[in-house]
């Protein structure tokens, strides 16, 4: 091995915060199909396999598999990591076992660092927020490795003195920056300073960046161009060309060297398919051929302390040539659509006009009821952490002035939500794009109008129309939507709600499902039924009832009475107010009823007009919330699909002779006909892999069918589906491993989906495969070894698997 030669790899792994502000939850993103969500579909691509990343033989054959988080070092954004935490516990679980692999690999020096909160840009931050960032991400990544961190991430590696002084004060020993970052350096002990700015600066050492308190905080500066070739280039389409230039870039100095990259973490899988393997591979390469040493920071940093000082430039970032103008103004960084991003100052402006509102509303309310508003505010990721009763109840006992009666609590908790959500307004990526109605801006622009809300409701200060009035400044590139303004209107406006839309939303639901399935919640909204009575004919049903609704978040709570009449298909008709008398419902409730009984449609939705029209709202399937409401159409859609559906296989199975000729003969097959086969063929496969008992000799010839008349199915949808009944029937084998014919199954079903040409995410199977490998199959070897022919079957069938799913044994 060369001695002093050190190499890290760093993945900043993040993704925006994308929860609906009102559900505290992500609703379908049809962008991201056939996953559910951008998060699900880059878990599945990049956060997962990293846990199991491949190394491959020279003949594609999985050699090994290796938790990569274990080998770099990484943060993830505290916004992400509690999502995988609820939606992925096995995901999660692994990437804390890495950090603890990695410490005892680098000196009791775990690779995860920490993260400012939200990612907001810390130098266009007032102090305040600065500080509370810093210390979110702190406690919040202290609640997940159970450690303090060494290092922190800065968003987009912006930053300023400030910045530093704030990391410094909460006992942060490192960041990691861009080389253009570096001002000046010089030797400590020495007087002279040395010109780096342009890039210039070395990055194979740490610096010491003394700041104006008197306190220091150490720096690395990753290595720009390899970062570079590793985000845009063609790197990760070999793992050993990838270590060969991280070797190159090490000197012929004796002195320690660390030669260090930093990009996204979605580069190793997301944004460059296979990048988790290439990454493997490099650093299995360079440790079993003793090139370097592979190090993290924290480790680097204690045997090779800075012999050098660094002046930083301040307001730089990683992202934008320009500083950190890319979030507040027309710099011109965007991502190439030749669009104009005049709107980013108006819209940062706006979004500083709010908080600077927000702050005396904040002072002069909290502190009617708080010791410390600001402390509080800080100590609040306690809450954010952990929304039970008990610890809200704690945390409002630490922080209050006195015992707070119910009602004082909700305006507390909804004091400190309008804080929270005025930091989240300021996510990075709204700025980051081309255009003002992008997801991304949207998505900021909830987050401001769920503290709009919120101080609407505390105080009656309606800070609205002066929003709209600076966002409509903010210019749209797309002529029908004119400005941020409408733009709110349209995209934002319609996702606000209350708790009577959260008990609209359930009263609709209800009536489509069985009784004992009846939610208890709805996101995070408690749901009491207090009465509910469900009358159904063979096509009708009319639902009444009165519930109450209680956020999580701020502790609001409403009854509603309702009232819901289906009359089939997507025909909904109802109403919903705030609580009634028991009289009054009771004589609406017994009226309706009869109504009902009778056969009246008519008189039933004149009833219910006259009982929620001027008191209420009245709600159709227009009002449900995202998910639900897809799930419900579907439902209802289910007939008259299955007619569509019977009709085109009427059209398949009566001309398939004529589809088989044509195809024979090499004449295209008419629009009508193709799509006949493509819908049968496609929700036939569908079917198949859905089903409880898999009928493989159905899929083959389904699958026979499809290769002989060329149809193109559905790839995206399938390829899920296939890949999620291959990890069953592979799970099947892991709990009994020594049963041929689910070997031979698996086998089979996987052969069929090869011939689809289908988009096959197979690590679990993988990783199911390699682990029997060491557990069952040296066993069932021996055994064939010394002539039990089953065994020798069985080995057979295993190796034929083992060889489709690109294991090598």
């Amino acid at each position: 091995m060369y001695v002093n030669r050190y190499v890290c790899i760093h993945g900043h792994f993040y993704q925006p915060p994308r929860e609906n502000p009102w559900l505290e939850e992500i609703e379908i993103q049809e962008a991201a199909y056939p996953y559910h969500n951008w998060n699900d579909k880059i878990l599945a691509e990049c956060y997962a396999p990293n846990t199991a990343a491949r190394i491959m033989s020279p003949e594609r054959r999985i050699l090994a598999i290796t938790n990569n988080y274990s080998k770099m070092s990484f943060n993830f954004g505290p916004t992400l990591l509690s999502w995988i935490e609820h939606h992925e516990p096995e995901l999660y679980q692994a990437i804390l076992e890495a950090d603890k692999w990695s410490a005892t690999r680098f000196s009791g020096h775990g690779s995860a660092i920490a993260q400012a909160y939200n990612h907001l840009i810390l130098p266009l931050a007032n102090k305040r927020d600065k500080h509370t960032q810093v210390k979110w991400g702190i406690k919040d990544f202290e609640r997940h490795f159970k450690r303090s961190p060494e290092g922190m991430w800065l968003p987009e590696t912006a930053m300023d003195m400030e910045t530093l002084e704030v990391l410094a004060t909460q006992g942060i020993k490192f960041t990691i920056l861009a080389p253009h970052q570096a001002a000046k350096v010089r030797k400590l002990g020495e007087e002279r300073w040395d010109d780096v700015s342009g890039g210039k600066v070395d990055p194979k050492r740490a610096y010491l960046c003394k700041l104006p308190s008197g306190r220091s905080i150490n720096v690395f500066f990753y290595d720009a161009p390899i970062s570079h070739d590793i985000a845009f280039g063609c790197l990760l389409e070999n793992g050993v060309e990838f270590a060969k230039k991280l070797m190159g870039a090490f000197s012929d100095s004796n002195a320690p060297q660390l030669v260090h990259v930093a990009t996204d973490g979605e580069t190793y899988g997301h944004h460059h398919r296979f990048g988790d393997m290439a990454l493997a591979f490099c650093l299995h390469h360079i440790e079993s051929q003793n090139l370097a040493k592979i190090t993290n920071y924290g480790e680097f940093l204690e045997k090779n302390p800075p012999q050098y000082e660094v002046q930083v430039i301040e307001n730089t970032s990683w992202s934008c040539a320009h500083g950190i103008e890319r979030w507040r103004s027309n710099c011109g960084c965007n991502t190439g659509k030749g669009w104009s991003q005049e709107w980013r100052l108006p819209l940062r402006e706006t979004m500083d006009w709010l908080r600077d509102s927000l702050i005396p509303l904040y002072e002069s309310e909290s502190s009617k009821y708080l010791k410390n508003p600001w402390k509080a505010r800080d100590e609040y990721i306690a809450v954010i952490m952990d929304r039970s009763r008990e610890n809200v109840e704690a945390f409002l006992t630490k922080h209050s002035k006195r015992e707070l009666s119910p009602e004082e609590r909700r305006v507390v908790l909804k004091l400190l939500e309008s804080q929270r959500h005025a930091m989240l307004m300021y996510t990075s990526c709204g700025w980051f794009f081309d255009e003002i109605s992008g997801i991304e801006t949207v998505q900021v622009m909830k987050y401001a109008a769920r503290a709009i809300q919120l101080a609407k409701e505390i105080n009656g200060t309606e800070f609205e129309p002066g929003y709209l009035e600076r966002l409509g400044k903010a210019k749209s590139n797309i002529p029908e939507l004119e400005n941020g303004a409408k733009v709110y209107e349209w995209c934002v406006k319609p996702a606000s709600m209350d708790l009577m839309r959260v008990g609209v939303h359930y009263a609709i639901s209800s009536i489509f499902e069985k009784p004992e399935s009846r939610p208890s919640r709805v996101y995070c909204y408690l749901i009491s039924d207090e009465i509910y009575e469900l009358l159904a004919s063979e096509k009708l049903k009319l639902a009444t009832g009165r519930a109450k609704i209680t956020s999580d978040i701020t502790w609001d709570e409403q009854r509603v009475s309702f009232a819901v009449f289906w009359l089939g298909d997507y025909y909904v008709y109802g109403g919903a107010r705030a609580f009634i008398s028991e009289n009054a419902f009771t004589s609406m409730r017994n009226e309706l009823q009869e109504v009902f009984e009778k056969g009246e449609d008519h008189r039933i939705i004149l009833l219910i007009d006259a009982n929620f029209q001027k008191k209420g709202v009245s709600c159709s399937l227009k009002d449900l919330f995202k998910d639900r409401q897809l799930a419900i159409i579907s439902k209802i859609m289910e007939l008259s699909l299955s007619k569509v559906k019977a009709l085109y296989r009427e059209i398949f199975e009566s001309n398939h002779s004529a589809i088989l000729f044509l195809k024979e003969i090499r004449v295209p097959l008419p629009r009508a006909l193709k799509v006949a086969a493509e819908v049968v063929l496609g929700s036939d496969i569908l079917e198949v892999l859905r089903s409880e008992e898999l009928n493989l000799d159905l899929l083959e010839r389904l699958v026979c069918d499809t290769q002989n008349l060329g149809v193109e199915v559905d790839r995206g949808m399938i390829g899920l589906e296939s890949s999620t009944r291959m990890e069953k029937e592979i799970e099947k084998i892991t709990n009994d491993p020594f049963n041929r014919d689910r070997v031979e199954r698996a086998e089979w079903l996987l052969t069929l989906l090869f011939k689809l040409n289908l988009p096959l995410n197979l690590w679990r199977a993988q990783n199911a495969i390699f682990t029997i490998i060491g557990q069952s199959y040296g066993y069932m070897e021996g055994r064939s070894k010394r002539g039990d022919k089953e065994a020798e079957r069985w080995v057979a069938s295993f190796q034929r698997l083992a060889e489709l799913l690109g294991v090598k044994i």
